[in-house]
């Protein structure tokens, strides 16, 4: 029964750690987007706070789950960045020649 309470606990953290890390994406963006630059660097700083909140959520998950199960989950996310990295290579154009326009 303690197993069960413990992955649903774990569950849950999983879930809040990845809406924060949406929130973090979305000030980002919004930050990336914005001209002001007061407000931009007000994102940033939401931005930093999410990413600061998702690393300590990220602290506990690891502390609560099995040291066999965190080898098996750095390796599928490690197996995941690559597959990302691998297909943002493919999509890359660049250009035949690059001009220093000023």
């Amino acid at each position: 029964m303690q197993n069960k309470k413990n992955q649903s606990s774990v569950g849950l953290m999983i879930q809040r750690c990845h809406k924060w890390r949406q929130k973090r994406k979305q000030y980002m963006d919004l930050a990336r987007q914005t001209a002001d630059e007061v407000e931009r660097e007000r994102l940033m700083q939401t931005a930093e706070h999410y990413g600061r909140i998702v690393n300590a959520e990220q602290g506990k998950i690891d502390s609560t789950r099995d040291p066999k199960d965190k080898t098996s989950i750095v390796e599928e996310q490690t197996d995941a960045v690559e597959t990302i990295d691998s297909s943002e290579e493919e999509d890359m154009t660049f250009p035949d020649f690059i001009t220093n326009e000023k």
